[in-house]
C-alpha cells in the first residue's frame, strides 16, 4: 500500500498512513498461525481476507457463504448508512432479511436493468434513489472521474499501476452502469450505482468464484473489489508471503484516487470527504490542499 502523498493538478494531496508491514508480520510463523492472524490484522473485510489467505496456503476452506454476508453487510452499511450520513440525509432503514433488502433499498423487487427502469427509479425518490440524486446534485457530468482502467488480470494482480480493482469492475456490461457513465463518466454516481448493482447480483447469488490462478494467486471477492493473496510454505511455515486489495490498486500511481481528485473542480474541494467516502478504501487517508471554503 502506498504510504506517500500523490499531490493533484488542483492541489488535492491524499496522504495514506504508513502500510503495515504484513510479510514480515507472517514470515516464519506456522501456517495455521497466519490463517488467523491476518483477519485480526484489519478491521474490513475479514472473511475475504481468511478465505484468501487458506485458500493461498493450501488450507481448507469450507464455507463460503460468510463471504456472501459480509459483502452484503458491507454494500447496505455504505448505501443506507454512511452515505445518506455524509450527504447531511437521515439514514435509510437497514433492511433485515434477504426478501427485504430490495424492496427497502430499491423501492421494488431488482435494482433497475434499465435506463428507462433506473431513471424512473431516480424520479420515485425511494430507498437510495435519494442517495442517487443528492450525488447527481453534487457532482456534474466530468467531475471527480477517472475515464477507464485497465481491470485486473491475473498477470496484474501485485503490478503497482493503475487498475480498475472494484466492484463496478464485476459488473461491465450492465446497462445502468453504462447508461451513467455515458452521462456522467466514471465518476462518483457511476461507482455508488454500481454498489446497487452489485448487491442485487449478491442477493441473487451471482458472485465469482474464489479461486487460485495457474500462478498460484488465489483471488477472492470482496465489498471493494477482488483481494489477492499468494504464499509459499516450507516446513509448515511460511516462506513467502503477498497481498493486493483493492485498495492498494485504487491508490496506485494514477490510479482511482489519484485521478478523481484530480477532476475534481477546486470550487469543489469542500465534497472530498464525500468523494473519499464514495471511493471507500479501506485505510484511513487525509486530502490536504484543500481551498478554503
Amino acid at each position: 500500500m502506498l504510504s506517500s502523498p500523490h499531490t493533484h493538478e488542483n492541489g488535492l494531496q491524499a496522504v495514506m498512513p504508513a502500510p503495515l508491514p504484513v510479510a514480515e508480520l507472517v514470515l516464519g510463523k506456522p501456517v495455521e498461525e497466519v490463517c488467523a492472524l491476518i483477519p485480526r490484522l484489519f478491521n474490513l473485510c475479514r472473511t475475504a481476507q481468511s478465505v484468501a489467505v487458506r485458500m493461498a496456503l493450501g488450507v481448507r476452506v469450507d464455507d463460503t457463504h460468510d463471504l456472501r454476508r459480509e459483502i452484503k453487510r458491507e454494500h447496505i452499511l455504505r448505501l443506507a448508512v454512511i452515505l445518506p450520513t455524509r450527504l447531511g440525509m437521515v439514514p435509510l432503514e437497514i433492511p433485515g432479511r434477504d426478501d427485504e433488502v430490495a424492496a427497502g433499498l430499491f423501492g421494488q423487487e431488482r435494482f433497475a436493468e434499465t435506463p428507462e427502469a433506473f431513471e424512473a427509479f431516480l424520479a420515485s425518490g425511494k430507498g437510495v434513489a435519494l442517495v442517487f440524486n443528492a450525488i447527481r446534485g453534487v457532482f456534474d457530468a466530468g467531475e471527480a472521474v477517472t475515464g477507464v482502467l485497465p481491470c485486473l488480470v491475473d498477470d496484474t494482480v501485485f503490478d503497482d499501476v493503475a487498475i480498475e480493482n472494484s466492484v463496478a469492475a464485476r459488473h461491465p456490461d450492465h446497462p445502468v452502469l453504462r447508461y451513467v457513465e455515458d452521462q456522467f463518466g466514471r465518476g462518483p454516481l457511476w461507482r455508488a450505482v454500481a454498489r446497487a448493482v452489485d448487491l442485487q447480483a449478491v442477493l441473487d447469488g451471482d458472485l465469482p468464484e474464489p479461486r487460485v490462478t495457474t500462478q498460484g494467486v488465489a483471488m477472492v471477492p470482496a465489498a471493494r473489489g477482488t483481494y489477492s493473496v499468494a504464499a509459499q510454505t516450507q516446513g509448515g511455515k511460511v516462506i513467502q508471503f503477498r497481498r493486493a486489495t483493492p485498495t492498494d490498486h485504487m491508490l496506485a500511481p494514477d490510479g482511482i484516487m489519484q485521478r478523481s481528485l484530480a477532476s475534481l473542480p477546486v470550487a469543489k474541494h469542500d465534497q472530498a470527504g464525500l468523494l473519499v467516502d464514495i471511493l471507500d478504501p479501506c485505510t484511513p487517508l487525509e486530502v490536504r490542499g484543500m481551498a478554503d471554503a
